[in-house]
């Protein structure tokens, strides 16, 4: 994979993994969201527990990608980014015509989630350049 996107997609995963760690491990503790916002489950778990866990795996493999030049990783990030878009993107549709129809106030404007999609469809819009320089 070209290095230079690589490098962005490393800094998006990391962005992403504080992110959806802020929130998974507010939740864990606390029970409840930590932008007060309603929390979207899946198998019985928070979204945002997913997400971490997506974000975690495109951070480690953006990082064999820049130390290794792993080939796998030439794969593995589209498909993972691509994995975490119809994830989150699965939830924002809820949240946002929940969030038009009842005019809740968010404390980042929109669901956290949307943030989630935005950052993994970056994430597999840069893979898909880096894999054309290469």
């Amino acid at each position: 994979m070209n290095q230079a996107y690589t490098k962005i997609i490393l800094g998006l995963s990391i962005a992403g993994t504080l992110f959806a760690g802020y929130l998974s491990f507010f939740k864990l503790l606390t029970g409840n969201c930590a932008l007060n916002e309603p929390c979207p489950f899946f198998l019985g778990h928070p979204a945002c527990w997913y997400g971490l866990a997506l974000f975690v795996i495109l951070t480690i493999q953006s990082i064999i990608a820049l130390t290794l030049r792993f080939p796998t990783c030439r794969y593995g990030i589209p498909v993972v980014s691509l994995t975490g878009v119809i994830f989150s993107g699965s939830f924002i549709y809820g949240d946002v015509m929940t969030w038009l129809a009842s005019g809740q106030s968010y404390a980042l404007i929109l669901p956290s989630c949307v943030y989630g999609f935005i950052v993994f469809i970056m994430i597999f819009v840069l893979s898909l350049f880096a894999r054309r320089q290469h």
